[in-house]
This record gives structure tokens, sequence and C-alpha cells, in this order.
């Protein structure tokens, strides 16, 4: 089971966006954005990674 509290989110034009990142012992590893129409982004949404290379 998984537990979320609500946040609301920017809206950009007609969509909604989440970002999302990846911190392994304090430094960045990746990040992903992800979108949707509709206030509540779920596992079909526009989904985007990132890789972060350092």
């Amino acid at each position: 089971m998984i537990y979320q509290a609500f946040q609301p989110l920017p809206r950009f034009g007609d969509s909604y966006t989440l970002i999302g990142s990846w911190i392994i012992d304090d430094e960045a590893f990746g990040m992903g954005i992800r979108e949707d129409n509709t206030l509540i982004t779920k596992d079909t949404s526009r989904f985007v990674p990132h890789y972060i290379a350092g």
C-alpha cells in the first residue's frame, strides 16, 4: 500500500508538472519529469527520465 499527501502541482499551459529526483549518498544521480493534463499524475502520464553524470 502506498500513502501520499496531496500537493498542488504547478500548471504550464494545459499540463501539470511533477519533478522527482534520485539522490544517493547526498549526491544527485537522476531526475524525472512527469506531466499530465490532470492534477494527479498516474502511470500513463508523460515521463522523461534524466541521468546526471558527474
